[in-house]
C-alpha cells in the first residue's frame, strides 16, 4: 500500500487585494466554508519568498470574500506586499471532517476506479459549484472526466490508499 504523504499544511484563501488603509486583506476563500475563517485563530502566509504565522484579529464577509485582520498589522503598508499570498492552516487547527468529507489537498492525485476496478484515471482537480463539488479525472488520451460528488457516484473513498470508486452514470462516459 502506498501511503501517501499527508500535507501538513491546508490552503483556506487567497489574498486577493487589501482592504482600506487599516492593514485588512480581502480574501479569497478556497475552503467550502468561509465562515470557517471565525473560528480559526492563527493562520499561516506563503507568499513565496517566506512564510509567515499569523494571528487573525476580525474576520467580516463581503460577498464571496472574507476580510481579514491580522493582528501586529494596523496599516496597508505593512500588507500591501502579500497580496497574491496564500493563506494556510495548520492540519491540526484545520476544522474536523464530518463523515464522507475529505480536504481537497488530499483528493488530488487518487486513483478513480469504476465498480470493476478498471482504471478511469487521477482526479486532478475539484470544482466547487455552490450546489455540489465536481471531480475532476484527468483520462489518458482522452478528454477529462467530470463526476459530480453526490453519495450516487462516489462509491468508495481511500485517501490512505489513494483511490476512489465511482459510478458511473449514464451519461458520463460520453466522448
Amino acid at each position: 500500500m502506498n501511503k501517501r504523504n499527508m500535507e501538513d499544511k491546508l490552503r483556506v484563501g487567497v489574498i486577493s487585494s487589501t482592504h482600506g488603509i487599516r492593514g485588512e486583506v480581502k480574501v479569497f476563500p478556497t475552503t467550502d466554508s468561509p465562515n470557517r475563517f471565525k473560528k480559526m485563530k492563527k493562520v499561516i502566509l506563503n507568499h513565496g519568498k517566506e512564510e509567515l504565522e499569523l494571528e487573525i484579529e476580525g474576520v467580516k464577509f463581503f460577498k464571496k470574500f472574507a476580510i481579514l485582520k491580522f493582528k501586529g498589522i494596523d496599516h496597508i503598508n505593512d500588507i500591501e506586499a502579500y497580496k497574491g499570498g496564500e493563506l494556510y492552516v495548520a492540519r491540526e487547527n484545520a476544522q474536523k471532517l464530518g463523515k464522507d468529507e475529505y480536504f481537497i489537498a488530499d483528493l488530488l492525485g487518487v486513483s478513480v476506479v469504476d465498480e470493476n476496478g478498471e482504471k478511469l484515471g487521477v482526479l486532478k482537480d475539484v470544482i466547487e459549484t455552490g450546489a455540489n463539488d465536481v471531480y475532476v479525472v484527468e483520462r489518458e488520451n482522452k478528454k477529462d472526466l467530470l463526476i459530480p460528488a453526490i453519495k450516487q457516484c462516489i462509491r468508495k473513498v481511500d485517501v490512505e490508499a489513494g483511490e476512489m470508486e465511482v459510478h458511473l452514470m449514464e451519461g458520463l462516459l460520453e466522448e
